[in-house]
């Protein structure tokens, strides 16, 4: 049972680091299908924004409300700004969007090109003359690796708003006082680490649910396994990258 498990395992690792160089190779290739890019960057970029936005509004809040008590009863409560947009800005918000990207869109293009695949869709467009690699693969997951880090930051804004009004529901923060208290924590390499590591959030997410639809099959019961492991495997490999990103930014800082 063991050896089968790992032999799996073992398997799927080297498809999917298979499936990637594949990816590496058709990215530097013409023809590029700049309008199949731009579609699907709207795609992701404009139809996640709002859930994305919203969760971002409902973190800050809840963080600076449950926050509170804790430093009050030290006495810190005038920290309560700083602490907030760095546990924000470090790691949930990033961590969080790139988890609700992993949802909707991982989910999202599994179910979508595993339909294509179990129709023959895909089939016909090799068969045509086209390269259904480029089209649907590579502007797929390159729509992810630049729309993700974008929807991060807008994540970091949106959560820090939220918390400026978590701050003022049980006590009185000015704006200028607080934003100016958030400014002073943060530096580079609070932020850097934090928007370069969505890239690589962006990349998983999308090179997973576009080989597990890829490669779909059992017809329409296939499909939803497509869309259900692609957003399992997505949301650990975001938990893996989060946790490799953290140990290379405290070894950067420590040299």
């Amino acid at each position: 049972m063991k050896t089968t498990v790992i032999t799996t395992f073992l398997s799927e690792t080297g498809k999917i680091s298979r499936f990637a160089g594949r990816f590496f190779v058709e990215v530097f290739r013409p023809r590029y299908e700049v309008k199949e890019f731009l579609r699907q960057c709207f795609y992701i970029g404009n139809k996640s924004l709002p859930l994305v936005a919203i969760t971002a509004f409902i973190m800050g809040l809840v963080i600076t409300i449950q926050s509170r008590p804790t430093l009050a009863e030290f006495g810190a409560e005038s920290w309560l700004p700083k602490m907030v947009a760095v546990s924000l800005v470090r790691e949930i918000a990033p961590v969080i969007s790139a988890l609700i990207c992993a949802g909707k869109i991982g989910s999202g293009i599994g179910a979508e090109l595993g339909s294509m695949k179990v129709t023959e869709q895909i089939d016909a467009m090799d068969v045509s003359g086209a390269n259904p690699f480029k089209f649907l693969v590579v502007t797929r997951v390159l729509a992810t690796t630049l729309m993700i880090p974008v929807l991060a930051i807008l994540a970091n804004a949106v959560s820090l708003y939220g918390g400026y009004l978590g701050a003022n529901i049980h006590g009185v923060v000015s704006w200028q006082l607080y934003w100016n208290q958030v400014f002073d924590t943060l530096a580079y390499g609070d932020i850097g680490p934090s928007i370069i590591k969505t890239f690589f959030f962006g990349f998983a997410i999308g090179i997973i649910g576009c080989y597990k639809g890829y490669f779909s099959n059992k017809g329409t019961e296939g499909v939803g396994r497509s869309a259900n492991s692609a957003v399992v495997i997505s949301s650990l490999l975001v938990f893996i990258i989060d946790l490799i990103a953290v140990q290379i930014s405290d070894l950067l800082k420590l040299t």
